[in-house]
């Protein structure tokens, strides 16, 4: 086997032992400290120095993302004018393996003075951050995959999976739902996809391709072309949906030896078109398409022509099936 193949497994199997031993030492102390962020009126403060720091600012970032108000405050910074951040109402959650590095235990009097609630994670029981916390979440006391025992590797991974843990149980207690994260993700994918709706793309008012239903297949053609859309909607004088036109009833027709010219659209149109609602969801629109086959539906509010939602408007938005 290449060496570096072997290392990597070596890693992969070495933090997988220590969070099997993770799940293994969770007990009361995640209820406390899931009891106590539920009963925070303020913030989620997360602290970490150095590689803590940076899996600190993954969980409260994670935590911001499912409903627990959350930001990551550096410790190093903190004793100099970043303290003034923090209200009465937050809590904070630190992350230090050792218990005892030396920027953590700086602040440690200040936000004890602030009487701010502390959930420590580390593997030290007993150490000074121990001693301010009102709860510890404990991560195993492995020796890390580094082969010098230096670099952070199983102890960070292991403060990642538990902070994962609790923000899962705190979106589970708070009933967070599909709509509540949409409200955190406004203009990515995942948020399109939550809250992006047809009359946010849909064609409206001239930008319709429509024909009356007298009129001939060529000027529905015409109509088509000028649009754009591939498709054209047959309406009565008072503008009531009769039908649609389309690329594949323009090839039938053609097949059927139709004279275009002369032929009224009526006898060519599909009398039956899809309609959705304005308020349905594009992801929902894009369902549908995929599943009936087509690329157009028509939008309607109370029995009335809104739009036409193409399928190009959706996948311009980077909403796929």
């Amino acid at each position: 086997m290449n060496e570096h193949i072997a290392s990597a497994k070596r890693t992969i199997k070495s933090e997988y032992e220590t969070i099997k031993n993770l799940l293994q030492i969770i007990d009361e102390s995640f209820k406390e400290a899931c009891d106590l962020i539920l009963d925070t009126k303020g913030r989620v403060l997360l602290i970490g120095m150095g590689k803590s720091g940076h899996i600190a600012r993954k969980i409260s970032a994670t935590l911001s993302s499912t409903g627990t108000p959350s930001f990551f405050l550096h410790p190093a910074e903190a004793t100099h004018g970043d303290l003034g951040a923090i209200t009465q109402n937050d809590l904070a959650i630190i992350i230090s393996n050792s218990g005892a590095t030396s920027e953590i235990i700086s602040i440690l009097p200040a936000l004890n003075k602030l009487n701010i609630e502390i959930i420590s994670m580390t593997a030290v029981e007993g150490s000074e951050l121990t001693k301010y916390a009102s709860v510890n979440l404990k991560i195993p006391s492995d020796s890390e995959a580094c082969p010098l025992n230096l670099a952070p590797t199983n102890s960070t991974t292991a403060s990642l999976v538990l902070g994962d843990a609790l923000a899962v149980a705190l979106l589970e207690a708070r009933n967070f739902k599909e709509k509540d994260f949409a409200k955190s993700h406004p203009t990515g994918t995942l948020g399109r996809k939550l809250t992006l709706s047809v009359d946010e793309l849909m064609s409206i008012e001239d930008e319709i391709p429509k024909v009356l239903v007298d009129q001939s297949i060529g000027d529905a053609i015409v109509e088509m072309n000028q649009k754009g859309l591939g498709m054209t909607l047959i309406v009565s004088l008072n503008n009531e949906l009769l039908g649609i036109f389309t690329d594949g009833d323009l090839r039938r027709s053609i097949d059927s030896g139709l004279d275009l010219k002369k032929t009224k659209i009526d006898i060519a149109m599909s009398k039956t078109p899809k309609t959705i609602p304005r308020n349905t969801l594009a992801m929902d629109a894009l369902e549908i398409m995929n599943i009936s086959k087509i690329t157009s539906l028509v939008v309607s509010d109370k029995d009335k022509i809104s739009g036409v939602v193409h399928l190009h408007d959706i996948l311009r938005n980077g909403l796929t099936i």
